[in-house]
């Protein structure tokens, strides 16, 4: 009795919290608008942007994917054995990763190398698929003192994808890059660009976790940092050599918002779903394949919507300006971290 009278009341701190409208209302029309978006070129008579998929390259080798899913060892093991249904024949290797924390994605990076030395494949991945995210409702510091969320929603995959180039570069084939954003970052009409924002530690100050708009901006960051990187590869003549891009797999029945009173959680997926939102898993992933099996020419791309459809993500998140001095934050801000040392 008492913990249902708990989960009640926190049930209603959170509907009466401006955070959860934010979801709520303006969540909601940033999801409509990306579908507005895909049928904007139809009701006009325009053909859709979209892109075929290619069948992965398997010679000389035998592609390598890196994917980042789980956030336990029982999540892994269930996705290896998912894996393993579909195709029998795949190469498995499970990692437990702390995505927020730098040192723990250093030591993936090792244990990565001496795997492919173990297994006699070659010293390369062909893809590497940033998908892991989070959505905390309260604050959280990780090791290396930034909000956990910023920490493994963006700063992770900056470093992780940093970490990697190496080894996509000396791919004997094209390799790829995918980002998994979020629709959400349209939400963000204006960014702050600084230590203090890009840590998080600015948020972590306020009276009450902006949980929504943190969420926000660390989608906001990885877009950002993906199409700085399809630039500075494009300049150092590696674009046809790496391909990246974003994937946006819209609403999809997952358990993130777990934090969320499974009330309000329930309530979210009925009224999602009876709206015509609310996607499977197994449809939700379509946007991310398409951009791992996208054609050459397509880096710097923005998939969403599944049968290889792109659109156009904010006009913010295309403020190159605004990517490279996120770029250069985020790299002086992990100049003191064990990553300064390997990135030296």
């Amino acid at each position: 009795m008492i913990s249902l009278v708990k989960e009640l009341w926190r049930t209603l701190l959170f509907v009466f919290s401006i955070q959860f409208w934010r979801m709520g209302l303006l969540w909601t029309f940033s999801i409509v608008f990306s579908h507005y978006q895909l049928i904007k070129d139809f009701l006009c008579s325009q053909r859709p942007k979209s892109y075929y998929r290619c069948s992965p390259c398997v010679v000389p080798v035998r592609p390598v994917a890196v994917v980042t899913v789980g956030r336990s060892q029982q999540l892994l093991l269930e996705a290896e054995r998912k894996i393993k249904d579909w195709n029998r024949n795949a190469h498995l290797k499970a990692f437990q990763v702390d995505l927020s924390s730098v040192e723990s994605i250093i030591m993936f990076r090792k244990s990565l190398q001496q795997w492919l030395s173990d297994s006699d494949l070659h010293s390369s991945i062909q893809l590497l698929i940033n998908s892991a995210g989070i959505l905390a409702t309260s604050p959280r510091i990780t090791a290396d003192g930034y909000d956990q969320m910023i920490g493994t929603n963006y700063i992770g995959a900056f470093v992780l994808t940093n970490l990697l180039l190496p080894l996509l570069e000396s791919s004997n084939v094209s390799s790829r890059i995918v980002n998994v954003t979020s629709f959400t970052h349209r939400n963000v009409t204006d960014m702050q660009v600084d230590d203090r924002t890009v840590s998080g530690k600015r948020f972590l100050s306020y009276m009450q976790y902006p949980y929504a708009n943190i969420y926000e901006y660390s989608k906001l960051c990885l877009l950002l940092f993906t199409f700085e990187l399809h630039r500075q590869l494009r300049l150092r003549e590696k674009s046809h050599q790496i391909f990246v891009a974003a994937a946006d797999p819209g609403v999809v029945q997952t358990n993130i918002l777990r934090e969320v009173p499974s009330l309000l959680s329930l309530l979210a997926h009925f009224v999602l779903k009876h709206l015509g939102l609310l996607q499977s898993p197994e449809y939700g992933v379509s946007s991310i394949i398409d951009a791992a099996l996208a054609p050459p020419g397509t880096s710097g791309a923005y998939f969403f919507g599944g049968i290889g459809r792109t659109i156009e993500p904010s006009i913010l998140s295309r403020d190159a300006g605004l990517a490279l001095k996120l770029w250069e934050t985020t790299s002086n801000l992990l100049s003191t971290t064990p990553f300064g040392a390997e990135d030296d």
